[in-house]
């Protein structure tokens, strides 16, 4: 897990390619940073220097972190553009991988475009539109909702029509059988938490997904499969589902009460992802259900939320394995005329103390 001043830089780094200070020439204060991420001015300070030596800002006495226009922003011409669009840029996993993307696609002399959807296909569709006019030479995109209909794929035939080369990540659409995708393993990973907690002793499972977003029902299937296979109790109220307008009153810890009911019984929960596992043990913590004795916790990503809970959570990781890296070095060889397929990031699990 990288340090907290590395995963501010990403995140300063992502704003700034993403023109949240488009119009300005300085970064907030170290004060309005550090009071933000809620970190000491030394974290800040080392985030700004990795910033300095990857000259994005440069510190000037008196004038603050003065952003630097670079080279590859100032010569387009030279360089070919790549759109890059996902649903968040600087939430949870993104800064992580949008930082693989944009090394990636650097090495090969491409620049990034940076967009984001919020995962809402009205945001989505005006994205896509303003793509066919744009002088782009690929495209990369995680789509919106990707587990319901989604009314924006005639726009992702007309990219596919102009022989633009397109790859998604994490999920993609059955009716585009022309796209490549780089997917996460995530039905055997949702087999895998499960087993993993069988060996451990536990009997009644719960699980906590995500509705609308493709990931969400992968994890599920994985899950499922698993509970029937050993044997397990395949019980509809210990499973809790949420979609992406949900996801923030989740997050508020109101909705965390609605979770009784559904674990009552249970000695352990699979969650969708460490984002939901972190707010999930806070809440238990407080109301005074010991993790892991009374109940054990688990999930995806081994993100930083992993390591910021209150009890460490066992989750599962990519280990070498990146999406945004992989996503990007597909579409590379696509743009290169090399014959291509989708490809599967696998899991690994990796034990901590919430299990």
């Amino acid at each position: 897990m990288p340090p907290k001043y590395q995963l501010i830089a990403d995140e300063l780094r992502i704003h700034i390619e993403a023109g949240k200070y488009s119009g300005k020439d300085t970064l907030p204060t170290e004060f309005a940073i550090a009071e933000e991420y809620q970190v000491s001015r030394q974290t800040v300070r080392q985030a700004l220097a990795v910033l300095v030596r990857d000259g994005i800002i440069e510190k000037r006495q008196g004038s603050g972190s003065r952003i630097v226009r670079r080279a590859s922003s100032q010569e387009g011409s030279q360089h070919s553009t790549v759109a890059v669009v996902t649903t968040y840029i600087s939430d949870y996993i993104f800064p992580s991988i949008l930082r693989e993307v944009e090394k990636t696609l650097s090495q090969h002399n491409c620049t990034p475009s940076l967009f984001s959807t919020q995962n809402q296909v009205d945001s989505e569709r005006k994205i896509l539109k303003n793509l066919l006019s744009m002088p782009i030479s690929g495209v990369l995109v995680e789509g919106s909702k990707t587990a319901l209909p989604n009314p924006n794929l005639d726009l992702y035939r007309q990219l596919l029509d102009k022989g633009l080369p397109l790859v998604f990540m994490h999920g993609g659409y059955a009716d585009l059988p022309g796209a490549l995708t780089v997917f996460d393993d995530n039905r055997s990973g949702g087999r895998q938490l499960v087993e993993y907690l069988y060996h451990k002793g536990h009997r009644e499972i719960a699980g906590i997904f995500k509705s609308d977003d493709l990931q969400g029902l992968q994890r599920y299937a994985g899950y499922i499969d698993a509970l029937r296979d050993l044997g397990l109790p395949m019980n509809d109220r210990h499973i809790f589902w949420y979609n992406t307008d949900a996801k923030e009153r989740l997050l508020s810890g109101g909705p965390m009460d609605l979770l009784g009911p559904v674990l009552e019984g249970c000695t352990a929960v699979v969650c969708y992802n460490d984002e939901i596992a972190n707010r999930l043990v806070s809440h238990l913590i407080k109301r005074g259900v010991r993790v892991p004795e009374d109940m054990a916790v688990v999930s995806f990503d081994n993100s930083q939320y992993s390591e910021l809970s209150p009890v460490r959570i066992t989750s599962l990781s990519h280990g070498k394995y990146n999406v945004g890296q992989m996503a990007a070095e597909l579409l590379i060889r696509m743009m290169d005329g090399e014959p291509c397929r989708s490809e599967t990031a696998p899991w690994t699990l990796i034990e901590k103390d919430s299990s």
